[in-house]
């Protein structure tokens, strides 16, 4: 069984996808029509903008499913999946790939989610830190102890947890969760609290859009964050697209979901290999690769 699978934010660099642009017919017309549809030249900030363009929500996120949906259509001789899967925002991106919707509304969705998520974050003082060398409960115990929205948010694989929420909250958090003995918890350089209560405002926009476009049954099943279970169902799929935005990233549990469905390798599609080292955290006998 393979999977293929797709990275979220943080994942962005300088030059992504220029080489599939200068190599190939259909990669630089996909670029071109994305250009087309959200406006401004995407690709030019993608080739030659600077890290801190590519920071930002409203371009990292469309970005990134640029780099990967482009790279799998583009090598779609080797894209054969049984299984996909994707980290957040790359949900979509493994969604396009696996034929759930089309490149051009997939696009447009993420597009839509970024811009809401965007705003959110402007609402209220928020961010995420990284807790290392912990077990999940007692960082979910201590998130619940303190005053103040902060949540866990994406369990990343076992010993490493992203928590999520108010300033505030976080700070405090880290400070107790240094005390119960994390190897870690930093606070990132992330513009707000996604996988939070804080989003809620971004869900009415994300649901609006995922409401009007047209979803098809994938050609394999899609791992999901919400459930980290299988799924085919369009408008199942389409219900834990919403939640996600509020609900944790089950990223641990959707690998060992996947290794007990049979899983024997991983291949990930876009930017950087942060998905690949999280399977070796959990099975290191797993094969890994990029596309």
């Amino acid at each position: 069984m393979k999977a293929f699978v797709f990275p979220g934010q943080g994942a962005q660099f300088v030059g992504m996808g220029k080489d599939l642009y200068d190599s190939s017919s259909t990669a630089k017309e996909l670029f071109n029509k994305a250009n087309d549809i959200l406006g401004y030249d995407i690709a030019n900030i993608m080739f030659e903008g600077t890290p801190e363009q590519l920071k930002e929500t409203k371009i990292t996120q469309p970005a990134i499913f640029l780099h990967s949906t482009i790279l799998a259509k583009v090598k779609s001789e080797q894209f054969i999946p049984n299984m996909v899967a994707g980290h957040s925002l790359g949900e979509f991106s493994a969604l396009v790939a696996a034929g759930g919707m089309s490149f051009e509304e997939g696009l447009k969705l993420v597009y839509t989610r970024a811009m809401a998520m965007q705003k959110a974050c402007e609402v209220t003082p928020s961010t995420m830190a990284a807790v290392l060398g912990l077990d999940n409960n007692i960082v979910e115990e201590t998130c619940d102890s303190i005053n103040g929205i902060v949540v866990a948010a994406n369990y990343n694989c076992p010993g490493q947890l992203v928590i999520s929420g108010e300033v505030e909250a976080i700070n405090e958090a880290c400070e107790v969760l240094k005390e119960k003995g994390a190897r870690r918890a930093l606070v990132l350089p992330v513009g707000g609290a996604f996988h939070s209560p804080l989003m809620e405002p971004a869900k009415e926009e994300l649901k609006a859009g995922i409401e009007t476009a047209s979803f098809s049954k994938p050609i394999c099943p899609i791992y999901q964050n919400v459930t980290a279970k299988p799924e085919t169902n369009p408008e199942i799929i389409k219900e834990n697209l919403i939640a996600q935005l509020t609900a944790p990233v089950k990223w641990t549990q959707t690998m060992e979901a996947m290794i007990a469905d049979g899983l024997k390798d991983v291949t990930e599609v876009g930017p950087g290999k942060v998905l690949q080292g999280l399977f070796k955290k959990v099975d290191r006998s797993i094969p890994t690769e990029s596309l």
